[in-house]
């Protein structure tokens, strides 16, 4: 015998409340009182009641389902941003599809298969974000929302304050008494890695110190390790790495040739991903939000499939910590021109 399936109307009368009031719970209408919501939602929770999606997209016309375009989840930043646009999309009543756009793939392709999937609109991240920027939208016929991108009035932007993270990461170690500060940037083409060194040569130049050149990684450990010959070469006695994970693998390539991390180099990372705080030593770096960028992306796509709000452009703050990978310069560092 197959159990039959929970209904509204059994939600209703469990939570002694109308089939009419269940169904605003239920679509995320406003019009519910939280108290009254919670009894809803306590009722649903205990009868282990759910949605059938089908019927109300037949209903509504949409299908509580939001599509992610990321170039690769490889990423730690990548990564975290699912996890956290996964969660709001929950929160929210949505599920969420992903497609992963390869470097050979087509941006019209990605949208086309979401459209395929019935999806109530997409948010694009990080990396693939220049692509679409450079792509038509006008044959995608999707609400998009951009996470990481130059304003533009054919989708909303939510983005983080790179280049304001990266000056404060800068005048940290120059007040610090360093007489500058090298970088290890993102790769070419990353509107964040692009921001964060804008944000480290405007430091420097506010602070009117010779600007060094810099040296570019693409994200990995793997290249920062590859950098850290470079950049003691060239006598860095700071570093601003542009994420966390290039810099865990500089921590370890100054290590390697038996130099001190702060006493010889300081190292100020970006990201403050989970484990930062466990690198040897702890790392100073710029706190990325993920949690409010996903929270803030979702709340734009869905405003804007919901209630037709205009597209917006947020940016996300950051902020210093400071740990133990930074210390007082310990002299004036060669510097090469």
């Amino acid at each position: 015998m197959v159990d039959r399936r929970v209904s509204m109307a059994d939600v209703a009368e469990r939570a002694g409340v109308s089939g009419q009031t269940v169904s605003r719970v239920v679509n995320g209408s406003p019009r519910v009182d939280p108290e009254t919501r919670a009894r809803v939602e306590t009722a649903m929770a205990e009868l282990g009641y759910r949605p059938h999606r089908a019927a109300r997209a037949l209903r509504t016309g949409r299908t509580q389902t939001l599509g992610l375009v990321v170039s690769t989840l490889a990423s730690v930043g990548n990564s975290r941003m699912l996890q956290a646009v996964a969660d709001a999309a929950a929160s929210r009543g949505y599920a969420l599809t992903v497609v992963t756009l390869g470097p050979e793939a087509s941006v019209a392709g990605a949208f086309e298969r979401l459209a395929d999937q019935g999806v109530d609109g997409a948010i694009v991240l990080n990396e693939a974000t220049g692509r679409v920027r450079d792509s038509d939208l006008r044959t995608a016929g999707l609400r998009l929302v951009v996470v990481d991108s130059p304003r533009d009035e054919r989708f909303g932007v939510v983005v983080t304050d790179h280049a304001g993270g990266a000056e404060s990461a800068v005048r940290h170690l120059l007040d610090l008494g360093h007489r500058t500060v090298h970088h290890l940037a993102g790769p070419a083409g990353s509107f964040a890695a692009a921001e964060r060194e804008r944000g480290w040569r405007a430091a420097l130049d506010a602070a009117g110190v010779p600007v060094p050149d810099l040296v570019r990684g693409d994200w990995t450990a793997a290249s920062g390790h590859g950098a850290a010959s470079l950049l003691l070469a060239a006598g860095a006695t700071a570093v601003f790495a542009a994420n966390d994970q290039m810099a865990l693998g500089l921590l370890r390539g100054v290590a390697e040739v038996g130099r001190a991390v702060p006493g010889d180099v300081s190292v100020v990372g970006f990201d403050d991903v989970a484990d930062a705080a466990d690198y040897r030593p702890p790392l100073t770096t710029v706190r990325q939000d993920f949690d409010a960028l996903g929270a803030r992306a979702v709340a734009a796509l869905v405003d804007g499939i919901e209630a037709g709000a205009a597209a917006a452009f947020d940016t996300v703050p950051t902020r210093l910590v400071v740990r133990e990978s930074t210390a007082p310069a310990r002299g004036r560092m060669r510097y090469s021109e």
